[in-house]
């Protein structure tokens, strides 16, 4: 009997067959001939010296031969596939994940995020969405989209976008309770407020209103929601005014769907940022280039504009 080693090239082969106990099943699912699935077990069984199989009308007995060396397969044949499948995940690209608050989200990313999709469908993205600045943000995201200063966030920031800020509201309720000729008409109106915490970093009602001299308090009738998606849900639903941010309200406006109330004020340092983490992997390079080729330094077009 020859001392040298099997080759190789049977083994899975020889697993399907033993474990389908049918040449027929097992060539069907290695995408071979049966007579060439019989024609292998041939070579190995001269090659061994011994029977293997036994092949009856319908199915395929293992010899004790058979089943010892088929014992020996089976966990060797799975070791190389569960090996095979960690090797290719490991190959797969790590998604990106991006930070960013509700707001931008709902209104400027997920209408644009398909377009990036479309371009490079093999990078995975996942947005992480909060309210609040995380002050671990750069350790849970690789690209982080905060609004604030540059001061906020660094030299390495880019910027998005600049503050524009409109006064918004359905066309519905602008017919009922308009019109508001004059930034002092809007403090007597139905307010929709951002509740953004004690850190305020957006424009406020009583900002904005400070900047054309108008002072005014928060009255009973006013609303305070602590996302901007709700802020929008509110305004859509006939219930008031609310600041509107460039680049969040363009389409809505565009559409008609909401309408401008009053005059725009910029605020130019303030703004929406691009922040990268400390991965500089491809996937995250991509996705940072094409969020700095969206920036808009004007986001609103309006001639209504005032600078503070």
């Amino acid at each position: 009997m020859s001392k040298r080693q099997l080759e190789m090239g049977w083994l899975r082969l020889f697993e399907a067959v033993g474990r389908h106990r049918n040449l027929t099943r097992a060539a069907e699912e290695l995408g071979l001939s049966q007579p060439a699935v019989s024609y292998q077990i041939r070579r190995l069984e001269t090659e061994l010296g011994v029977a293997l199989v036994r092949r009856r009308h319908r199915s395929t007995d293992l010899t004790a031969e058979g089943q010892m060396l088929y014992d020996a397969v089976r966990p060797s044949v799975e070791r190389i596939d569960e090996a095979a499948r960690l090797i290719r995940l490991g190959e797969r690209t790590a998604p990106v994940r991006l930070f960013t608050d509700f707001g931008f989200a709902a209104f400027w990313l997920m209408p644009r995020i398909a377009e990036f999709r479309r371009m490079q469908p093999d990078i995975e993205v996942h947005v992480i969405a909060s309210q609040a600045i995380d002050p671990r943000h750069d350790e849970i995201a690789d690209i982080s989209v905060l609004f604030g200063t540059r001061e906020n966030f660094g030299p390495a920031a880019t910027q998005l976008m600049a503050e524009h800020v409109v006064p918004v509201c359905s066309p519905g309720y602008l017919a009922l309770h308009g019109p508001f000729e004059a930034p002092a008409d809007l403090a007597k109106a139905t307010l929709l407020h951002l509740d953004s915490g004690p850190r305020q970093r957006w424009q406020s009602w009583e900002s904005w209103l400070g900047h054309f001299g108008v002072k005014r308090q928060p009255t009973k009738g006013d609303l305070g929601l602590n996302t901007y998606n709700l802020v929008i849900q509110a305004v859509l639903a006939e219930q008031g005014v609310a600041l509107g941010w460039s680049g969040l309200v363009d389409d809505l406006i565009a559409s008609g769907t909401l309408v401008e109330a009053g005059p725009v004020v910029s605020r130019p340092d303030r703004g929406y940022w691009i922040v990268s983490g400390a991965s500089r992997s491809r996937p995250v390079e991509t996705l940072f280039a094409w969020l700095t080729d969206q920036a808009e330094p004007a986001a609103s077009g309006t001639s209504k504009q005032q600078n503070p």
